[in-house]
């Protein structure tokens, strides 16, 4: 069994670390900007997510720092169309969780069969990122629809 190259697996995690901050920043965000009747329980999705990101980045932070590294203090790209549907909301998060689902991939990548540990945590991950991304693209369905609707301006010819 090789031995993880401890610098390029920290570099992945940090940025792991600063996609899951700024999760928390843009879930954050998108609750204050939620109108309307369905608001309540949008509001109350939005502010679990939040959650699940500082819970995703604090992971990621204890990685860092077991592997004898410094967590970044950075935060990642913060996507922000300024329109404030609840379609584009679920569009911008849903671009958001495939960053995070390549990142969590490059990580195994680089931890595949090197460190059992990193390699679970990594398949873990991916798995509840594959699952939420499964969850915002069926809340962008129309009821009724078993499939994701494209988005404007890219629908097939």
């Amino acid at each position: 069994m090789q031995e993880i190259d401890k610098e390029q697996v920290v570099e992945v995690l940090n940025r792991i670390l600063e996609s899951e901050l700024a999760g928390v920043v843009r879930y954050t965000h998108y609750s204050f900007l939620v109108f309307g009747f369905g608001r309540i329980p949008i509001v109350a999705w939005l502010r679990q997510q939040a959650d699940e990101s500082l819970v995703h980045a604090q992971q990621a932070g204890e990685w860092i720092t077991t592997l004898g590294a410094y967590p970044s203090l950075a935060i990642g790209p913060l996507l922000d169309s300024h329109v404030f549907d609840i379609a584009s909301i679920l569009r911008e998060s849903l671009e958001a969780e495939k960053v995070a689902l390549d990142l969590y991939r490059e990580l195994l990548a680089q931890v595949e069969d090197r460190s059992v540990a990193l390699e679970e945590y990594a398949r873990q991950m991916i798995h509840v990122e594959e699952m939420h991304a499964g969850e915002v693209e069926k809340m962008l369905r129309r009821p009724g629809a078993m499939t994701t609707p494209p988005e404007r301006g890219n629908a097939p010819a």
